[in-house]
């Protein structure tokens, strides 16, 4: 039986809609907008944005004003004069706006996101005008200003492309491959040469990229808009066991995720198989982020990473994160700097490449009362830590937190001194990773009640 004897058949492929979006082109035609409202004159601008010839009456209008319209506005609050009006519009062919009258509109104008030749529309249907403002000012956040120089680039390229690429489907191909470079390099306009290479692009030549990507202490709303940008065009994505759950969620459904995460004292891909896979993947062809918790430049062997693509010939870049210590902070309300108490930051790794405490710590560095200290990864290393940093000079009176999944969910920390704060952190959750401030600037985290975190109050007096 034929669909059109059976209609239900075949299901409907997009859902009720309250209008259809149209882009209406005015490129020298007359639009008519008559009032001399602020927002009258919004509608005069944005039709003159788009090229209209505009008639704006202020006093009164004719139906002779309204002959050869290509579309007409008005801000009438006299619902019999809107009547009027939009039968005098409709009689002249042209498509009537009555402002903040949607039932006597035969179009809206949506909340716009101009990204030119890329225009993005919003309507609620006039039901809640600010609720798409919002909308607009979330999509404008993370629309980068660059896509303009890349359609642009697209409309002049055109004709080139259909010269240089005789098959339609080579040619499909081409403008894949120009979608992923605009996504790569958005921040910068292209160029010939990167038509040029476009052009010479094939699956036998092609090479990859690689973006090193931080993806913060774990909160996905942390990430930066760039890094969420590499999430969306990558093809590939190999990540740690310290990155979130909700920040995969933000990559392109079609990438491939490999765990390639190292889980603290215990089973992990060595860094040398992470390097071998990165750089085969990428002079395969494939867009490859490498994502890391916190900040990949703070101990995240980015080195090692960064030397094995630049020796393969493989392109890199970075993408930094918020870093542990900053999420810690953030959630603790915090500052890692004050005037008088903290004139520095330094940043410690509690586990060495042997899985020990590094034996080259400057401890008098430890010692010092006016750095705030961070302690990386220190779950086994951190009572040592304390004993030698207390022998070299470290006040035990110190205060400490050590922070549990910082900025997640399930976040969660201990306060107290350096002096018991090995003792306190045992209590956090195994497996959790685990960040460890020290320092004055955790002064009143510290004055908790004496039977949570054992340490002498007039210390902090």
């Amino acid at each position: 039986m034929s669909d059109e004897l059976n209609p239900v058949a075949t299901p409907p492929r997009i859902g009720t809609l309250p209008n259809l979006p149209v882009f209406h082109k005015l490129t020298g035609r007359k639009v008519v907008v008559v009032g001399g409202s602020d927002v009258a004159l919004w509608k005069r601008e944005l039709a003159e944005a788009a090229g209209a010839e505009i008639v704006h009456l202020t006093n009164g209008w004719t139906p002779e004003d309204l002959e050869g319209a290509a579309l007409a506005f008005a801000d009438m609050p006299d619902r019999d004069e809107a009547l009027r009006f939009i039968a005098a519009a409709r009689a002249a062919g042209a498509p009537v706006n009555i402002i903040d009258q949607t039932d006597l509109c035969d179009f809206q104008v949506g909340t716009i996101v101009n990204r030119n030749p890329v225009v993005l529309a919003i309507s609620t249907d006039g039901a809640a005008p600010m609720l798409g403002q919002s909308i607009r000012t979330r999509i404008e956040s993370i629309l980068p200003l660059g896509l303009s120089a890349w359609a642009k680039a697209a409309q002049a390229w055109r004709p080139r492309v259909k010269t240089a690429i005789a098959d339609f489907g080579a040619r499909r191909g081409f403008w894949q491959r120009f979608t992923d470079a605009a996504w790569r390099n958005i921040d910068r306009a292209p160029t010939d040469t990167d038509f040029d290479a476009l052009v010479a692009d094939t699956p036998a030549t092609r090479v990859g990229s690689v973006t090193l990507v931080g993806a913060g202490p774990g909160d996905p709303e942390l990430l930066t808009l760039k890094a969420v940008r590499a999430l969306q065009n990558a093809t590939v994505i190999l990540y740690d066991q310290l990155v979130g759950p909700g920040v995969l969620e933000l990559a392109r459904r079609e990438a491939k995720r490999l765990a390639v995460g190292k889980t603290g004292h215990g089973p992990s891909c060595s860094q040398s198989e992470i390097n071998r896979t990165i750089v085969e993947l990428a002079l395969a062809g494939e867009t490859v982020v490498r994502l890391k918790g916190g900040d990949p430049l703070i101990f995240g062997r980015a080195t090692e990473e960064i030397d094995a693509c630049k020796a393969a010939g493989v392109s890199v870049s970075i993408v930094p994160g918020i870093s542990a210590a900053q999420g810690a902070a953030a959630s603790l309300g915090i500052s890692l700097t004050e005037r008088n108490k903290a004139r520095r930051i330094q940043y410690v790794t509690g586990h060495g490449a042997d899985g020990k405490l590094p034996a080259d710590i400057d401890w008098g560095a430890m010692a010092d009362r006016k750095v705030t200290t961070i302690l990386y990864m220190p779950r086994k290393t951190l009572g040592e830590f304390v004993r030698k940093a207390l022998a070299k000079g470290l006040d035990p009176a110190t205060p400490a937190v050590a922070v549990a999944n910082a900025s997640r969910a399930d976040e969660a920390h201990v306060a107290g001194t350096i002096a018991g704060i090995d003792d306190l952190a045992q209590g956090l959750a195994a497996g959790a990773p685990v960040t460890v401030l020290i320092g004055w600037v955790a002064r009143d985290l510290a004055r908790a009640p004496a039977e949570l975190i054992p340490f002498p109050k007039a210390a902090l007096s």
